[in-house]
């Protein structure tokens, strides 16, 4: 009977010279098209353009390289103006793209949400071990560190230069292969020291000793070292950051982890106040509360 009406108001139309459009059956909403690309923009890793019906995803700094004409772009499918775009991101992030957009309002154009999802792969227990509460305090307490380590994710590199030549330890067997001012502060929580440049890069598998700018100029790339400290370093703590949250010990034992009694226990007591802020601006953001354990 649909069918029939269909076809019906197809024929009446076409005999008043009028176009129609007759839905597929089986056809999906495709995503939404994001932004035209631009031969003179610039794209770094994470960023997103549409370019003959398609989104393309741009894996590294690229500009007047065509979608489709190199491997520097990969092929995000058809896209048009239906609601696919609204489509829960697939990586499973508690942290809505939305959610991100407000925690981050004034980020750098580098810091992508595309780049954030794009690193959990490295560590898939990250924000999805526990309940549901537990993983958004986990994606909260490293997003509000992360923050507080960026300026609202809007420094990429540290900047001080004066301190540039100092983060080379020549003790160590491999050296500093890419130069003694080469491995400043990067990234979210501003990777610095040859040794672990060469940590993470081993962990990862990726060069980071020989070519630590890979960590300012690709975005999923800055995230997976910020997720590699996160999930495996104790820094100056007792525990990872990682294991802090998912196992209860609080959001005052993450700043053990990134900075210790530089700033715990009386050591600056106005930084700390600001990682917790953060932390529960981040969490009602989320939805949970920010639990116990606060301070450190």
């Amino acid at each position: 009977m649909l069918r029939r009406l269909i076809t019906l108001i197809a024929a009446l139309c076409t005999a008043v010279g009028l176009a129609v459009l007759v839905p597929s059956a089986t056809a999906g909403a495709a995503p939404a098209c994001v932004g035209a690309w631009n031969s003179g923009s610039v794209y770094t890793g994470g960023m997103t353009a549409s370019y003959n019906g398609h989104n393309w995803y741009a894996k590294w700094w690229t500009q007047n390289e065509r979608p489709g004409s190199s491997d520097v772009w990969r092929d995000e499918g058809v896209c048009g103006t239906g609601g696919g775009g609204t489509d829960p991101d697939p990586s499973g992030f508690v942290v809505s793209e939305a959610q991100f957009n407000q925690m981050f309002p004034n980020r750098n154009p580098f810091y992508t949400y595309a780049g954030l999802t794009a690193a959990l792969t490295s560590y898939p227990g990250f924000a999805k071990t526990g309940s549901d509460t537990v993983k958004k305090q986990e994606a909260a307490a490293f997003l509000a560190n992360v923050s507080h380590e960026t300026g609202g994710l809007y420094y990429i590199v540290e900047q001080n230069t004066a301190n540039y030549p100092h983060y080379c330890d020549r003790n160590q067997p491999y050296g500093c292969p890419a130069g003694q001012a080469a491995y400043y502060g990067r990234g979210p929580i501003q990777l610095s020291w040859n040794f672990n440049y060469k940590a993470a890069g081993d962990a990862l598998g990726i060069d980071l000793l020989n070519n630590p700018w890979r960590v300012e100029q690709d975005p999923a790339v800055a995230m997976m070292t910020g997720l590699w400290y996160w999930n495996t370093q104790n820094g100056p703590g007792t525990m990872t950051a990682h294991n802090a949250m998912v196992n209860g010990a609080g959001f005052g034992q993450t700043i053990w982890a990134i900075n210790g009694s530089l700033e715990c226990n009386g050591g600056n007591p106005a930084q700390v106040q600001s990682r917790v802020t953060k932390y529960q601006q981040f969490t009602q953001i989320l939805g949970v509360p920010a639990g116990a354990n606060l301070y450190c």
